[in-house]
């Protein structure tokens, strides 16, 4: 079940990595933004502030890596216009196809073709923090079914459709102008696992195999920005505006975009 080496070193250089909607507000409010950013702006991005993106963002950069190797690639989602947007990478190595979603942080690519001898039909560790997952595919679509350590059980379906480049790019223009409450998660690794931190609406927790762990409660947006800077390395110069433009707009808001 483990992902070529191929697809695994491009994939590695995504380890620290957030998938975090702060740089969308941060971005907002310069004078070029609520646009899709292209590539060559989120490496520079990264290199000044430790920013990464949201899942359009890390989509399309992980598109760019990947043909950067040769190793053949599209994007994958559902709910484009939406809110509820999300997208993932569907990649191509060896004739099989395997996942890659950087948006919902991931551990590690995860195989989809139940015709390779390497695929696993029954749940799986490794590769998403705390929750092992089964893999299910049709000709059409494939479902990824979450294990919970507390036995909760959740399920998400994605379309094996080919999202073309200027789709992808559309959608990615909407959801950098949706502004919902706030949203970063980290994969952190530990000696025995990797767990997952999440702030979101100004709360934050880790989660683990052991179960959740709910961080102490903070009550200014410098505060948060310290301890959101602690955990992903995005610098306060980006994180506390984009806190105090989410406040402005929508807290205490239900939406949530990714």
């Amino acid at each position: 079940m483990v992902p070529p080496d191929s697809l695994l070193k491009v994939w590695q250089l995504f380890d620290g990595f957030p998938m975090e909607t702060l740089t969308k507000a941060w971005f907002y409010n310069q004078p070029s933004g609520r646009r899709q950013r292209t590539v060559r702006e989120m490496i520079e991005h990264r290199s000044r502030f430790g920013t990464s993106g949201n899942c359009f963002d890390l989509a399309i950069w992980l598109l760019h890596e990947l043909k950067d190797v040769g190793i053949e690639a599209h994007a994958i989602g559902s709910d484009f216009g939406t809110p509820e947007a999300h997208v993932g990478v569907l990649a191509y190595v060896d004739g099989y196809r395997y996942l890659c979603d950087l948006g919902d942080q991931w551990i590690l690519p995860i195989l989809i073709d139940s015709s390779s001898p390497d695929f696993a039909r029954e749940p799986v560790s490794g590769f998403f923090p705390a929750a092992n997952v089964q893999v299910s595919s049709s000709a059409t679509d494939f479902e990824i079914t979450y294990h919970r350590p507390n036995g909760k059980i959740s399920r998400q379906s994605y379309s094996l459709s080919k999202i073309k480049e200027d789709e992808l790019f559309e959608a990615g223009h909407y959801s950098q102008n949706l502004l919902s409450p706030p949203l970063c998660e980290m994969r952190v690794h530990s000696e025995d696992e990797v767990q997952h931190w999440e702030f979101y609406n100004w709360g934050s927790f880790l989660s683990t195999n052991a179960g959740l762990f709910h961080d102490s409660p903070l009550t200014s947006n410098e505060e948060w920005s310290e301890r959101i800077y602690t955990r992903t390395g995005i610098s306060p110069s980006v994180v506390r505006p984009a806190l105090e433009l989410y406040a402005s707009i929508v807290k205490g808001s239900n939406g949530y975009n990714r």
